[in-house]
This record gives C-alpha cells, sequence and structure tokens, in this order.
C-alpha cells in the first residue's frame, strides 16, 4: 500500500515544481503584479505641517532695531551734523599760537563753571582766581602715601580721565570740582546709554581737550544729555601746551642722543607726538588758581603705571621725561618757561612724591 503511494507523491512534487518555474518566469517578464492596498488597509489623511505662528512673530523682531534707532536718534536730533560742522570750523578757524589765552581760562572755564555752582547753590568763588587748586594725576606712586586729606584740603581739585576714587580715598581724597579727560576717554563715553561719563557725579563738570576733530560729534551727541557744563578747552590753549611740551622734548632729545634737532620726529613720530592729559590740566590749573598742588606726578621702578589699574607701559605718543623737566621748572620757580607771556607771572607749584 505504501509502495503504490510514493509515485504518486513524486509525481505532484514534480507538478509543484514546474507551477512555480513558471510562475518565476511570468513575474521575471511582466514584473510584480500590483496589489490594491486601498481596497485592503485604510489610509489615513494627515493634515499639512502649518507654520508656528508665535516663532514666526519672535523671529520677525529685529533684536539689533532698538539700538540702532537710538545711534540714528542722536545722530539726528539737536541738529547734530550742523552743530558739528559749526564747532569743528570755529575750532578750527582758532587753532593758532596765542601765548595770552592762559589769561582768557578765567572767562573761559572758570566762569562756566562758577555759574554752573551757583544755579545749584553750590558755594563758589567770587574772586577771579581759585586759592588753591589740587590736579590729581594717576601714577602709581599715589599708593605710597596717604594724601586723601591733604587733596580735600584744597579749594578746587581736578582728576584726570575718569581715574576711580572708591576705596582709594585714603591715597587721593573723594573730593572732584571737575573731570579733565582727553576726548578719546569721552568717545568711550559716547557708546553708552546717556553718554554716561559721571564717575563723580552727573553734576561734576567735565573739561575736555580735542584729540581727534571727529570727536566733535561725541561732543555734539554728549553736551546735550549733561547736567554739568561739557567743557572743550580752546584750541588756541591746546597749540601753547604742544609748543612747550615739543620745546622740552627736543631739548632733552638733543642732551640725550648728541643727533640733530631735524633727527627728533623719527624718534617721537613727529605726526602723533602729543602732551598728556595730565600736562594741559596742570597748564590749565595755572591759569585759574593762585597756588596749585600736584599729586601722582612722576613714577617708580616699584609702583605701577597708574594707581587704580594694571596697565604697565606708557603710551609712545608721550615724552613723560620731558614733561618732567617742565614740572621741575615749575617747582623751582627760577627758569623761564618757553612760550609763556612774560606778563604772565607762573605763581607757586608744589610737587608731591
Amino acid at each position: 500500500m505504501k509502495r503504490s503511494l510514493r509515485p504518486l507523491f513524486l509525481l505532484l512534487l514534480i507538478i509543484i515544481l514546474f507551477a512555480a518555474m513558471l510562475t518565476s518566469s511570468d513575474i521575471l517578464r511582466h514584473g510584480t503584479p500590483s496589489i490594491d492596498l486601498e481596497s485592503r488597509v485604510p489610509i489615513r489623511h494627515l493634515p499639512p505641517p502649518q507654520i508656528n505662528v508665535t516663532l514666526l512673530r519672535h523671529a520677525a523682531v529685529e533684536i539689533g532695531e532698538e539700538s540702532i534707532s537710538h545711534e540714528i536718534q542722536n545722530l539726528l536730533n539737536f541738529r547734530h551734523w550742523l552743530h558739528f560742522q559749526n564747532l569743528l570750523q570755529n575750532w578750527f578757524r582758532k587753532r593758532r599760537f596765542q601765548p595770552g589765552i592762559m589769561s582768557e581760562l578765567t572767562r573761559s572755564i572758570k566762569l562756566p563753571i562758577d555759574s554752573h555752582n551757583n544755579n545749584n547753590k553750590l558755594q563758589t568763588n567770587s574772586k577771579n582766581k581759585y586759592s588753591s587748586c589740587a590736579v590729581v594725576g594717576n601714577s602709581g606712586i599715589l599708593l605710597n602715601r596717604d594724601y586723601g586729606s591733604e587733596i580735600d584740603s584744597h579749594e578746587f581739585v581736578i582728576r584726570l580721565n575718569n581715574a576711580r576714587v572708591d576705596h582709594f580715598e585714603t591715597k587721593v581724597g573723594k573730593k572732584t570740582s571737575i573731570s579733565f579727560m582727553n576726548s578719546n576717554i569721552l568717545h568711550l563715553c559716547a557708546r553708552r546709554g546717556g553718554c554716561f561719563c559721571h564717575p563723580y557725579g552727573d553734576r561734576v563738570p567735565i573739561v575736555t581737550y580735542i584729540c581727534q576733530a571727529m570727536h566733535f560729534m561725541d561732543y555734539t551727541v554728549c553736551n546735550a544729555s549733561h547736567k554739568a557744563p561739557l567743557l572743550v578747552t580752546d584750541p588756541r590753549f591746546d597749540v601753547l601746551c604742544a609748543r612747550i611740551v615739543k620745546y622740552y622734548s627736543l631739548k632733552r632729545f638733543v642732551e640725550e642722543s648728541g643727533k640733530g634737532l631735524e633727527k627728533w620726529g623719527e624718534a617721537h613720530d613727529g605726526s602723533l607726538f602729543h602732551y598728556s592729559s595730565g600736562m594741559q590740566a596742570v597748564m590749565l590749573a595755572l591759569g585759574i588758581c593762585d597756588r596749585v598742588s600736584m599729586f601722582g606726578f612722576g613714577k617708580s621702578t616699584s609702583a605701577k603705571h597708574h594707581y587704580h589699574t594694571n596697565q604697565k607701559a606708557e603710551h609712545q605718543l608721550h615724552d613723560y621725561e620731558a614733561e618732567y623737566a617742565f614740572y621741575r621748572d615749575l617747582v623751582d620757580g627760577k627758569r623761564p618757561i618757553p612760550f609763556l607771556e612774560d606778563r604772565f607771572k607762573v605763581l607757586p607749584v608744589v610737587m608731591y612724591q
């Protein structure tokens, strides 16, 4: 019985294999037959992706728009461009040598300051000059002494380039009558909101001298927001200071190098050579004060360059040694100061070391 079924089973297997070969051949010729999935599997129709409206609204906001708008308004308000042009023209027109300018400093500097102090009901000096002035330099030698009380005892105190007094009161005092600075400092202040440039209080007058003509734009912007006077020194005064410092620098160069005067420009990059802020502040004090005391002028190998910073190197555009020679002549009181009128009397100067 089992033997009779085996031939039938083999015949059936051969038929199945032959049918499979035919099917495979048909697939290769005609491709895979399509299957109608839609009729068998239901498909979900998803809605198209949506853009987030909240993200759109926030992305459309210009991050710097407010600061740009503020900057443009600063340039457009108060007739900045016209005012800038007028200031620059007047300044350049007056830029010449006039030794008599020292006698005009009480009118151009002291008078506006006294007027401001009167309006704010502060004590003022009705005399032609202040009785005593302290010019506080920024040298690190100030840390070697406690001059705070001595400085504050003067009627008028001049500080330089926004040097800090906080935490240094015993060394440098805390009284400030004017903040004297070069226009590079004012340029940095102009970048701040409201042109904030008042480490000594916003009612302390500021006196600045112009290092670059473009800084008059900073002056026009800042002057509109300042409660206290913001005064620019007379360009004739600037020229006088430049000539005095150059005289002492030329003298020092010839004596120390033995070279001719024509070589001085190469050693000091004549186009960039400039007096320091401290030098002009001392000159200003000579014009508006009966007695001048100098603090923080000089250097020491054991002291920092500035008492309030970690700066170590001096600016190459200044000849500090030449300025120190000028200060020594002021203290000595016996040597004539070049370019000053004979009628201008240099009153006693004391330099505290």
